[in-house]
């Protein structure tokens, strides 16, 4: 979740803060509750985390669950649910870094991309939406039809960072995003019951982290795209919302599809 809000316990030298990732302590840096379950065509880990009252200055005991199944056609399904004992803000999504051509490749501005959207959240100086919905047309936030990442790149001062307003017809599964790498041909489909994707082209990379094989992730690395309700919607009631009240449930989810193309 991205939006601005008054620090909890009150605001410091009379300014607001962006609560990026959750807060300080968001849902990746905490331990959560694991199992797994095995079926004949999928394997599935099951987590589960209670945040009491106040955590991270958000209201309710929020019991949250987050399911991973892989199975044997290459699909990854993220499903999420949560209830709540008090009306609280709820906006759980997926940060994975995907580069498709592999350890030790380079960048991704070669990676074709494909987002099903017609408008776009254009962001201030601190990346929080300024509260309009743009087109995407004759912009290089268009990516309508599949485009290099990094062919108009140049044209998004700090590169890409946006929530994207999905064309959705229902809340049933969707097509939100397609991606190929052509020297490999590699493909990832998502497909969401979200109404937004927040599409990052690993801007802040800078070489401090390592991963596979020791590779070090430079500037552009890797991408993210990430289902979500949108950023800022608690300050934005014209907006989908995202606050979460003890009678209802939230429960979403997306899937990511690998493929790949014959060369």
């Amino acid at each position: 979740m991205n939006f601005t809000v008054e620090p909890y316990g009150g605001a410091q030298d009379g300014k607001d803060v962006s609560h990026l990732h959750g807060g300080v302590k968001g849902f990746d840096k905490v331990v959560w509750d694991a199992k797994t379950i095995r079926e004949q065509e999928s394997v599935s880990l099951v987590l589960t985390y209670l945040s009491k009252d106040g955590e991270e200055g958000y209201p309710g005991n929020l019991n949250a669950t987050v399911i991973y199944t892989l199975d044997a056609k290459n699909h990854l399904t993220i499903f999420y649910e949560a209830i709540t004992d008090k009306p609280t803000p709820v906006n759980l999504s997926h940060h994975s870094y995907f580069n498709l051509a592999g350890a030790k490749s380079g960048d991704i501005l070669g990676h074709h991309l494909m987002i099903n959207a017609h408008g776009y959240m254009p962001v201030d100086a601190t990346l929080i939406p300024t509260g309009t919905l743009e087109s995407v047309e004759g912009t290089p936030m268009d990516f309508r039809s599949l485009q290099t990442i990094g062919s108009r790149i140049a044209g998004v001062p700090g590169g890409y960072d946006h929530n994207y307003v999905l064309n959705r017809e229902g809340g049933a599964l969707e097509l939100a995003a397609r991606v190929e790498e052509h020297r490999t041909g590699r493909t990832l489909e998502i497909w969401t019951t979200e109404p937004g994707i927040q599409f990052y082209s690993g801007n802040f990379l800078d070489g401090s982290l390592s991963g596979k094989g020791g590779v070090r992730y430079a500037k552009h690395a890797g991408f993210c795209l990430e289902p979500q309700h949108y950023p800022d919607s608690p300050n934005r009631p014209d907006w989908p919302s995202t606050i979460l009240r003890p009678e209802g449930k939230y429960r979403t989810q997306t899937v990511f599809q690998f493929g790949a193309k014959d060369q």
